[in-house]
């Protein structure tokens, strides 16, 4: 096992060099870098002036801006962001800073992208850690009453009802929530926006605690109700599949009670595949599919941090959270192989 961990340990670093060198070239060859978006808004703040200047004093001659930027300024702003240099030595200064682990820092916000990505956490670890535990929670024992009770009445219903819910987006189910829940429309249960209160500060720990949770529900169910079906049919097809095999019969003959036979074989085995690709779950709903969901409830996490850095074009951001999520996928499918043998000791990735 110290072998494949080793192997596959080793394996990272090509592979993260692979996705950072591939994103980087791709995206430095995008139109619209982020010199030419500070001149836009350069010109456009310079076109407003402008126009605010003409009004008052119309034969007086037109505000500078409005006639182009100055080559001094731009090439100031080329300097600023780095694009004085090749393509090939930021690629190369890039990797050498990020080998140590230095992000460097956002070209807009002055804050390191680190600080940055620590600032925006506490919303996307709200939401994917309490979406999937409650996924989880509902789903597993779900997929095995549906698998002990396959092609009931029960079983058909709740098989349609998970899968329409995954159909529907879960920004639809946000809006239907706000409009039912928050808005006031019909009933003000629930806060509109916002991870906590504006006197958080001031409740108690158990105060806290309430308030924490009373702001979350919204957006934790709209992610959340998606996702059952996924997990609900893998785990009732598992457990359908482990109640079908020849060795349940050679464990009735034996004279194992039923309960022996569901907990102690069916049970173990059919939650391999479960148990496993929790790791990978979590991390996939971490930091995805938040971005409607942020928007619409008012919430500053990872997935507006995204996408406001691709949209400003704000490389440093958007380097730095693709190469420390990149090797957090990495290290999570790393340890959910580990999970595999943990849970059932008869695998042994040294041997295959």
């Amino acid at each position: 096992m110290f072998a494949y961990i080793l192997k596959r340990l080793l394996l990272i670093i090509p592979t993260l060099w692979g996705i950072i060198t591939l994103n980087f070239f791709i995206i430095q060859s995008a139109p619209g870098g982020p010199v030419e978006q500070m001149v836009a808004k350069i010109s456009n703040a310079g076109n407003q002036e402008s126009n605010n200047t003409s009004l008052k004093q119309v034969n007086e001659s037109a505000y500078k801006g409005a006639q182009g930027l100055d080559s001094a300024l731009y090439a100031e702003l080329t300097k600023l962001y780095g694009f004085d240099k090749p393509l090939w030595e930021r690629y190369v200064t890039m990797l050498k800073k990020y080998f140590l682990f230095d992000f460097g820092q956002s070209f807009y916000r002055q804050i390191s992208v680190i600080d940055l990505i620590k600032e925006k956490l506490p919303v996307s670890i709200s939401l994917g850690f309490f979406s999937t535990l409650l996924i989880y929670l509902i789903s597993i024992p779900l997929g095995i009453y549906k698998a002990r009770h396959n092609n009931s009445n029960f079983d058909i219903a709740s098989s349609v009802a998970v899968v329409v819910a995954n159909a529907i987006p879960s920004f639809l189910f946000a809006i239907i929530l706000i409009v039912l829940f928050a808005s006031g429309t019909y009933w003000q249960i629930f806060p509109l926006k916002g991870l906590v209160s504006d006197n958080f500060a001031d409740l108690g720990t158990l105060g806290k605690i309430k308030d924490y949770l009373w702001h979350i529900s919204l957006p934790v169910l709209c992610m959340s109700i998606g996702g059952f079906a996924t997990l609900t049919l893998l785990v009732k097809n598992s457990f359908l599949d482990e109640m079908g095999k020849l060795y349940l019969i050679s464990a009735r003959a034996k004279g194992a009670s039923e309960g022996r036979i569901f907990y102690g074989h069916v049970f173990r085995n059919a939650m391999l595949l479960v148990i496993a690709g929790f790791p990978s779950a979590f991390l996939g709903v971490f930091f995805s599919g938040s971005l409607l969901i942020e928007i619409i409830f008012s919430l500053d996490g990872l997935g507006l941090l995204g996408f406001d850095s691709i949209v400003n074009r704000d490389y440093p951001v958007v380097f730095g959270s693709l190469y420390i999520f990149t090797l957090l996928g990495l290290v999570i499918n790393l340890v959910s192989d580990l999970t595999y043998s943990l849970v059932d000791p008869r695998i042994d990735f040294d041997r295959r």
